[in-house]
């Protein structure tokens, strides 16, 4: 299988940007997915930091009753 390259920007100015920074050779299109899919991953990880382990399970508990009261 090849390999999944990440979604290109669904933003018409993002996208163009991208575009001409690796057609002028600032960057390459490895640099922006890497930069792209460390921005999603660094939120997580504060949010996870910022919850005490109660706050956590309450959470998950919410999320598993809403996916069981939805049949």
């Amino acid at each position: 299988m090849p390999d999944k390259r990440p979604k290109r920007p669904r933003d018409p100015n993002l996208l163009a940007k991208n575009i001409i920074d690796i057609a002028t050779g600032e960057v390459s299109e490895d640099e922006i997915d890497q930069k792209r899919s460390k921005a999603g991953r660094k939120g997580a990880r504060a949010r996870m930091k910022a919850l005490t382990p109660e706050r956590r399970s309450e959470i998950a508990s919410i999320a598993a009753e809403a996916r069981w009261k939805k049949s």
